[in-house]
């Protein structure tokens, strides 16, 4: 009869020790994905089929935290501070895809 309370007490431990380890393992993983500096950069084409021009395979991941060809907006010649819009086309013979800038005047 006292094993059981026992029992489910140790339990009821054993689940919170768990649960505060995956919140504790989920913040550290949040603020080293915040680290990823892509957002910011001038090569970030903001497109879900091509990401980076520079690194394209690596854009929006953990790889990308000390980026050496990362170049924020701000400072970069190329834009101005004003990361120009694009529209992506999808061309058909190589099946590939482009992205083009539009150019506002």
């Amino acid at each position: 009869m006292i094993l059981c309370p026992i029992l489910i007490c140790s339990l009821l431990v054993i689940l919170c020790l768990s649960i505060c380890a995956a919140v504790r393992d989920g913040i550290t993983r949040l603020k080293r994905l915040h680290q990823v500096p892509c957002s910011h950069c001038a090569f970030f084409t903001g497109d879900y089929r091509l990401k980076c021009t520079v690194h394209p395979s690596k854009a929006l991941s953990e790889e990308a935290i000390g980026c050496l060809d990362y170049e924020p907006i701000a400072s970069s010649p190329r834009y101005n501070g004003v990361r120009p819009q694009c529209f992506c086309a999808k061309t058909t013979t190589n099946h590939t895809s482009t992205c083009l800038p539009i150019n506002h005047q």
